[in-house]
């Protein structure tokens, strides 16, 4: 495995494979995982793939959001407090609803990676090889969804004033 699939891997692996019940309970007690054998795609609950299916953020520009870059969908909803102009208004939607649509596109291929991750391991322990793969393409798709989200938020800061920005992240606590 080259350096840099193994430094991907030890990156996303732990969202995706390692969780641990760190509870100390070892006994009797239902695992955390309990009941999530019946999800169509272990990894995702409902309430993920309902997200990604219609684009939403899924918390994937928690980077820029709480680090001060706005992102399109909370400006829009908070134009009147912020003061956006019918313009800024106008181009932040374009901004939106390409993020949307890049967003579902890119979920689309993230939600199908996981859902192969998920099949290999019904059909029994994949191999070495395969789950590499499997891993690598799944945490792709992942950072492909990730920078539609990101890169909306980039596209965004240049069309406000700092008094906008500093108000946005006041209402955004």
């Amino acid at each position: 495995m080259t350096t840099k699939r193994f430094a991907f891997l030890m990156l996303f692996l732990p969202t995706f494979a390692f969780a641990q019940n760190h509870s100390g309970n070892h006994g009797s007690a239902p695992s955390d995982y309990a009941g999530q054998e019946t999800r169509l795609i272990k990894s995702l609950s409902e309430d993920d793939l309902e997200e990604i299916a219609r684009g939403g953020g899924w918390g994937l520009a928690r980077a820029a959001e709480l680090n001060g870059v706005p992102g399109p969908t909370h400006l829009l909803e908070l134009a009147d407090e912020i003061g956006l102009t019918e313009q800024q208004r106008d181009d932040i939607e374009v901004i939106r609803a390409q993020m949307r649509a890049d967003a579902i596109t890119a979920g689309e291929r993230f939600v199908a990676a996981e859902q192969s991750l998920d099949e290999a391991f019904q059909l029994g322990a994949p191999d070495a090889g395969t789950l590499e793969r499997l891993v690598v393409e799944a945490g792709e798709a992942r950072a492909d969804l990730r920078l539609v989200h990101l890169n909306a938020h980039l596209l965004t800061l240049p069309l406000l004033t700092d008094t906008q920005v500093t108000q946005y992240s006041v209402l955004r606590g």
